[in-house]
């Protein structure tokens, strides 16, 4: 659209190109003189612009934050080498707040540090179950086990630096490369006759990890209990999470992110090689920018809007990986990256592995998440609630369910040691038609206490349903398990 020649010009002008003096915005009023913003209206914008970014780093950058967390509580165990390990022989309670843990596996953990030791080797025993490697920003370097090149009959693996081209590695190990100098590897071991005993005793002796310097003699392997322990490896959700991404870009070689985030991270003083250490008014916009970017993460976690991430189109149960790629890259890079997709994992989960995502029938696992009941509602810890699973559920080793809090998106605290139910551990009541009710409440109920969670007044909480060795129903959707619904004393007494 253009105008007559206005004062000031030899041409028409058009006004989609100019700023009008005055323009109220959802910031404020922004006042200009002949395009020329004011004084005021720059150091509102200057602090918007510190604020978004500050948004926009949070969110680009909670899977760094929960990982640093995750060194940071392993290590405060005592996981401070690369042969040592810490292990759920105990499997693992609601004592610890890790992101969505499960309580059905035997967790081994191991932390490498590529600048203290060097290429790692790594060693896993046969009969592995699925594991995997991620480096320091949660990305993907290796699957081990089932899911991994060795596919469960065990084997070496020796994890470089990409930038690494002066190793000289055996012919018989798998090589993996990673950018980063922290790496995170967990394995995970199965129930058999419903104990943990069997895999335990695999990774005590069959588990080793040991700088590849050392491989003529290396170190003997140390096992550490994480079961019953309390410890965090929660990231923070004020402006110390900020803190915790500068540890991360202050250790990780340069080249581990892209020019675009370490250019965003510049921009609210975190830059390597440099002190992070804002000044009163940066101070209080990461504040603020960490507030909403937490609220927004949980708004992406508990009230999705992408039509994707619900996996049935009449139920309230999603997917973690939204778009089916672990990278969360649309029609693999051509639609760009899906933000929203990867914030609603990381926020809530961690380890980032293909055989969660991609159809890998009878191998790895596959998770649904439930946030709310049947009617959208969160689920309330006062209330008695019914699940039903249809008969035949698709795993060919097993399945479970796990509660979980809201709050810290780990183990439901109550009074049960594990907020979940497994078919390989627990003594479970089926239908006569094969299929089973799953009871949540505060108490149990009358009947069928043996497929009760415990909930607790008060708090809200959100669930997770695992397959281990999913079947082809699961991808083609043709099991399908019910909603959270709210029932009744009376109802269920009548039952």
């Amino acid at each position: 659209m253009t105008t007559a020649i206005p004062q000031g010009y030899n041409t028409p002008i058009p006004t989609s190109i100019t700023t009008p003096d005055i323009v109220d915005t959802r910031v404020g009023r922004l006042e200009f003189v002949d395009g020329v913003p004011t004084r005021e209206t720059s150091s509102m914008l200057w602090d918007h612009l510190d604020f978004m970014r500050g948004v926009e780093a949070f969110l680009n950058c909670v899977p760094a934050a929960s990982m640093q967390a995750m060194i940071v509580g392993l290590e405060s165990l005592g996981l401070d080498a690369c042969n040592k390990a810490l292990i759920a022989d105990d499997l693992l309670d609601s004592n610890a707040l890790f992101l969505t843990g499960n309580t059905d596996t035997v967790y081994t953990v191991v932390l490498m540090d590529l600048h203290r030791d060097g290429p790692t080797v790594v060693e896993i025993p046969p009969g592995c179950g699925p594991g995997t490697v991620n480096d320091a920003w949660f990305r993907f370097v290796v699957d081990m086990g089932a899911p991994g090149p060795d596919r469960g009959a065990g084997g070496r693996y020796v994890i470089l630096r990409d930038d690494d081209d002066t190793t000289v590695v055996p012919d018989d190990v798998f090589v993996a490369r990673t950018p980063s100098e922290a790496n995170f590897l967990v394995l995970r071991g199965f129930l058999v006759d419903g104990k943990p005993d069997a895999a335990t005793e695999m990774f005590r002796n069959g588990l080793k990890a040991y700088p590849l310097a050392d491989a003529d003699n290396p170190p003997e392997m140390g096992f550490i209990s994480l079961s019953g322990k309390e410890f965090n490896t929660i990231h923070s959700n004020d402006a110390t999470f900020f803190s915790e991404i500068n540890e991360v870009i202050q250790r990780e070689p340069i080249g581990v992110i892209d020019h675009e985030t370490r250019g965003l991270l510049a921009a609210i003083g975190i830059e390597k090689g440099k002190p992070f250490a804002p000044d009163d008014r940066m101070q209080e916009i990461l504040s603020e920018a960490a507030a909403v970017a937490n609220g927004t993460a949980r708004a992406i976690d508990f009230r999705p809007r992408d039509p994707e991430a619900l996996i049935y189109e009449d139920r309230k149960w999603i997917t973690a990986f939204v778009g089916g790629d672990y990278r969360w890259l649309r029609r693999d890079g051509e639609g760009g990256r899906n933000l929203d997709a990867r914030t609603l994992f990381f926020y809530f989960a961690t380890v980032n592995t293909p055989a969660m995502a991609l159809k890998m029938v009878g191998v790895g696992s596959q998770y649904a998440a439930a946030m709310t009941d049947a009617d959208g509602e969160p689920l309330d810890g006062s209330v008695n609630y019914r699940l039903h699973l249809p008969a035949g559920i698709p795993a060919k080793d097993f399945w479970s369910i796990v509660i979980y809090d809201p709050q810290t998106r780990s183990e439901l605290q109550t009074g049960q040691r594990y907020p979940s139910l497994n078919n390989a551990r627990d003594q479970l009541q089926y239908n006569d038609d094969g299929s089973i009710d799953l009871y949540f409440g505060p108490e149990a109920p009358a009947d069928g206490g043996n497929n009760w969670i415990q909930s607790v007044p008060g708090k809200s909480w959100f669930s997770l349903i695992r397959l281990y060795g999913p079947l082809e129903s699961w991808f083609d959707k043709t099991w399908r398990p019910g909603d959270f619904e709210r029932i009744t004393k009376a109802a269920e007494e009548q039952k």
